[in-house]
C-alpha cells in the first residue's frame, strides 16, 4: 500500500534516517521501536507527509502510495488515505468540543451530514468516550485528549493510520481498549496501522511486524520475536524470557505463564522496601492534605481527598484517565484554587505562598513538559536551572545522552524535551517533588535511570509523588501507591499489595508469577541463587 525507498533525512549535518526501505501492506499493524531520540517520529512524519514540509531538513528517496510517488505532494493530497496523530494530541485540535473535533476532518472531505453523524456516533462508542461528546477539549485530561485525537482521525476512515505514542497518556485499561480497537480495524476492515511506542509491553502482542531503529539512521524490519531476541529495548516479559532461557521468547502474558510453570523460585525475602533511617526517618509527614476539593465549572474534580506523604518515600498516584490525578498534583503544589481543604508542606499551606515560595518547597513537572521550556538553547535552560553548576546538564546526560547544548528545546523529540524538563526540576533538589506522567517518550533505559534518581532522592529524605499510568515504572521506583477514582482515594498502601489487588495496575512479572514478584531483577537474583 505504502512504500519507502531509500529514505534519508538530515537536519543540517545531523543524519537522522539513512537508506530506509519499508513497505506496509494492507491490513497490517507495524510497530516502530528504538531508544529515545533516534528518529521514530521523523520516520512517521515522512510517511504522513509532514517531514520535511513542516520540519525543515533535507529528504532523500521516494515515498510511493499504491505505486505512485507522493514525496513531492502536499500532505492534504494524502489526508483522506493517511491519518496521523502526533505525540501531543492537543496540538492538532482545531475546534472547541469533542463532537466538533470528531466531525471536523469529515467536513474538510465534504462528506454528507448523515454520514458524518453516523461515523461520529460509531467512533464515540468505539473509543468509549460517548459521555464526553459535549465537553470542551480544554477541560479533558491528557488521556481523554489522546482518545479524542485518535477518534478524529478514525472518523475519516483512512486506509493507513500513523500513530505516535498512542497509548502514552492512557491508563492500562484504556490502552488495551484502544489497541483492541486498532486490531479490529486491521483484521476486520483491512486498515493498516504504523505506530511508534515506547511501552512495548502494551503493543507487542498485537503487532504483525516490527521496525527497530538502533540509532545509526537505519531500520531493521522483521518478526517481533526475532528482533526482540537481540534488541537492547525489550519489554519486561521478554527480559524475563531471556533470563529464564526460554525459546522462542514469549510475547504475551499468556505464553509466559505457560513457560513459567517449570520455574522453582524462592520469593523475595523482603516484600516491602525498608523505612528510611537517619535524616529521612522523621515522624512528621513531609506533606499532609486534608479534605481537598476542587471544582472546574460544573465538574467536581476532587472530593475531600486526604493524602499523607512521608519523607524519604516515593509514592505513585494511579487511576483511570480523568480520575483527578493532575488536578491533585496542582492542588498540592498550591496553584489550583481549592474549594475546600488544606495542604501543609513543612508546616505551611502551599496556597498561601507566592510563586517563589512554592518553588522553594515544591518542584513540579507538568504533563506537558514543554511548558517549562522558554529559552533558546538546551545549555541556557540548564544554566538557568542550576546557576551554571552543571547539575541539570548532568541529569539530562544520564537520562538521554548526546543532546547538543546548542539545540533549541522545541526541536527536541518528545522524550528529550521531557528529560530536559525533568533535569530542570530535579537539579535544585526540592524537598517535595511532584511529577505528572514523567515517563512519556522515555525508553526503558532512561526510565531505569529516572527510577534510580528518585530512589536516591528519597534515600536522602526528599519526598516524591509520581502520577503515572506506567505500571512497570511504578514497580521499579515506588514504595507506596495511592489510587484515585472519580476524584476520591479508593486504595492506598505498599506497592506490592496495591498492584496485586488490581490486575489493571499489575506489572508483567506479577501477572506471570503472581505476588509478591514485581520486577525482573528479583527473578534474576532468585535464578542465580538457585
Amino acid at each position: 500500500m505504502i512504500e519507502l525507498r531509500g529514505i534519508g533525512f538530515a537536519y543540517d549535518e545531523v543524519r537522522v534516517l539513512d537508506g530506509v526501505d519499508l513497505s506496509i501492506e494492507e491490513g497490517e499493524l507495524v510497530l516502530v521501536s528504538g531508544p529515545t531520540g533516534v528518529g521514530k517520529s521523523t520516520l512517521l512524519g515522512v510517511v504522513a507527509g509532514l517531514v520535511p514540509r513542516f520540519s525543515g531538513g533535507r529528504l532523500d528517496g521516494d515515498v510511493l502510495l499504491d505505486g505512485v510517488s507522493v514525496v513531492g505532494r502536499p500532505p492534504r493530497e494524502r489526508a483522506h488515505l493517511v491519518g496521523y496523530v502526533g505525540q501531543d494530541p492537543a496540538a492538532g485540535f482545531v475546534t472547541d468540543t469533542v463532537e466538533e473535533e470528531l466531525a471536523y476532518g469529515m467536513e474538510q472531505l465534504g462528506l454528507p451530514p448523515e454520514t458524518m453523524r453516523r461515523r461520529v456516533e460509531e467512533t464515540l462508542d468505539l473509543l468509549g468516550i460517548a459521555d464526553l461528546r459535549a465537553r470542551a477539549l480544554s477541560t479533558l485530561s491528557g488521556g481523554q485528549q489522546q482518545r479524542v485525537a485518535i477518534g478524529s482521525v478514525l472518523t475519516m476512515h483512512p486506509r493507513l493510520l500513523v500513530l505516535d505514542e498512542p497509548t502514552s497518556a492512557l491508563d492500562p485499561t484504556a490502552a488495551e481498549e484502544v489497541l483492541a480497537t486498532l486490531t479490529r480495524l486491521v483484521h476486520d476492515l483491512g486498515v493498516s496501522v504504523l505506530l511508534a511506542e515506547h511501552r512495548l509491553e502494551r503493543v507487542v502482542p498485537f503487532v504483525d511486524r516490527m521496525c527497530l531503529m538502533p540509532g545509526d539512521g537505519s531500520v531493521r524490519v522483521g518478526e517481533p520475536a526475532d528482533l526482540l531476541a537481540t534488541s537492547p529495548i525489550v519489554p519486561p516479559i521478554v527480559e524475563l524470557g531471556r533470563a529464564a532461557g526460554w525459546h522462542p521468547l514469549p510475547l504475551s502474558v499468556r505464553d509466559a505463564r505457560r513457560r513459567a510453570r517449570g520455574l522453582r523460585l524462592r520469593a523475595p525475602e523482603s516484600v516491602e522496601r525498608p523505612r528510611p533511617e537517619g535524616p529521612a526517618a522523621t515522624a512528621e509527614p513531609a506533606l499532609r492534605a486534608r479534605g481537598v476539593s476542587v471544582v472546574h465549572g460544573s465538574t467536581v474534580a476532587l472530593r475531600g481527598v486526604d493524602v499523607t506523604l512521608g519523607a524519604g518515600r516515593v509514592t505513585a498516584l494511579m487511576g483511570r484517565n480523568g480520575a483527578g490525578k493532575s488536578t491533585l498534583l496542582w492542588a498540592l503544589q498550591g496553584s489550583t484554587r481549592r474549594r475546600a481543604g488544606e495542604v501543609r508542606v513543612g508546616g505551611r499551606d502551599t496556597a498561601s505562598l507566592d510563586p517563589a515560595g512554592r518553588r522553594s518547597l515544591v518542584g513540579l513537572v507538568p504533563q506537558t513538559a514543554a511548558d517549562l521550556l522558554y529559552l533558546e538553547t538546551v545549555a541556557e535552560e540548564c544554566a538557568a536551572a542550576d546557576g551554571g553548576t552543571g547539575a541539570a546538564r548532568g541529569i539530562l546526560e544520564r537520562l538521554v545522552p548526546g543532546v547538543p547544548d546548542d539545540q533549541h528545546p522545541r526541536d527536541l523529540s518528545e522524550g528529550q524535551r521531557l528529560a530536559l524538563a525533568l533535569a530542570l526540576v530535579l537539579a535544585p533538589r526540592p524537598p517535595l517533588l511532584l511529577l505528572d506522567e514523567p515517563t512519556r517518550g522515555l525508553d526503558y533505559a532512561a526510565k531505569r535511570v529516572l527510577a534510580g534518581m528518585l530512589r536516591a532522592l528519597a534515600a536522602e529524605g526528599h519526598t516524591v509523588l509520581v502520577a503515572t499510568h506506567d505500571v512497570e515504572f511504578v514497580a521499579q521506583a515506588a514504595d507506596d501507591v495511592v489510587v484515585l477514582a472519580d476524584g476520591e482515594v479508593v486504595s492506598s498502601g505498599p506497592v506490592r499489595r496495591v498492584v496485586a489487588e488490581s490486575p489493571a495496575f499489575a506489572p508483567q512479572v506479577t501477572k506471570v508469577l503472581g505476588a509478591p514478584w514485581l520486577r525482573v531483577d528479583e527473578v534474576v537474583a532468585a535464578l542465580d541463587a538457585s
